[in-house]
């Protein structure tokens, strides 16, 4: 369960750092001097860091495989991004995205089985 928080906490900090500076259309995010935007998002980074590499060190240490400790990953940040697209960015999600999902999670029921 500790690696399932810390994986979701990583990737709420990920997302942010990544996604954070292209709100507001063309005219803002060009305004947002890139040097700057690459600073913050570095910041925002080190805690991403600092959640991911216990999550997946208890996760070894638990018995997961890298692949399961990245499926999961991947799985989680899916969720996380959408959630960050529809409400920070507000973009509509499409069937696209929900059949993404779908594979990854089947992408997650593989790699799990068995185990």
């Amino acid at each position: 369960m500790a690696t399932i928080v810390l994986l979701v906490l990583s990737n709420l900090f990920m997302t942010t750092a990544w996604y954070w500076h292209i709100r507001g259309g063309a005219a803002e995010v060009a305004a947002r001097p890139l040097i700057w935007v690459i600073a913050i998002s570095w910041v925002i980074a080190l805690f991403e860091y600092c959640l991911a590499v216990p999550a997946n060190r208890i996760g070894a240490l638990n018995g997961w495989s890298a692949g399961q400790l990245k499926i999961t990953q991947e799985a989680i940040a899916l969720i996380i991004f959408g959630i960050f697209m529809v409400v920070f960015l507000k973009e509509p999600l499409h069937w696209r995205h929900f059949a993404a999902f779908g594979c990854i999670m089947a992408a997650v029921a593989f790699l799990f089985t068995g185990k």
